[in-house]
């Protein structure tokens, strides 16, 4: 009968194994499954009178966003373009995402649909909304009859 030396460390060495197996397979499951999908990060913040959105969206250029607000909803319509859409390239490595994308802001006050503004700079759009003004509520004396 042979002695074999008890490692309790080599279970957990197999577990972690195990682990980054499952992690590495998720991660290229992900990656296949989105390859039209193209989704920026948003930042919404508010400075004094203001409401400011930054995004950042490299790749995009100016021409290819719409930009809406209705009922003191935003919405950030844009498309990111695969500029080498080629056959004759062979890829190794595709990491970079493409595709559409369409993200909607309900604004947590009101704000001036005149005075909106937009900025596209070195890959990151930033939105300027000025809030209206809050009117201080007017009592009217309602007479009897």
């Amino acid at each position: 009968m042979t002695l074999v030396r008890f490692k309790p460390v080599r279970e957990f060495d197999n577990i972690n194994n195990s682990i980054q197996k499952y992690f590495d397979d998720f991660t290229t499951m992900k990656s296949s499954f989105n390859t039209d999908s193209f989704s920026p990060k948003f930042d919404v913040s508010e400075k004094g009178n203001q409401l400011i959105i930054d995004a950042e969206i490299p790749g995009v250029n100016k021409e290819d966003f719409k930009i809406t607000l209705q009922d003191n909803i935003l919405t950030i319509q844009g498309e990111k373009k695969n500029a080498s859409e080629e056959n004759e390239r062979k890829y190794f490595i595709t990491e970079r995402s493409y595709g559409s994308f369409n993200k909607s802001f309900t604004l947590p006050e009101e704000v001036d649909s005149d005075k909106v503004n937009a900025k596209f700079n070195n890959g990151v759009l930033s939105i300027i909304l000025d809030k209206v003004a809050e009117q201080a509520p007017v009592e009217k004396i309602i007479e009897v009859k």
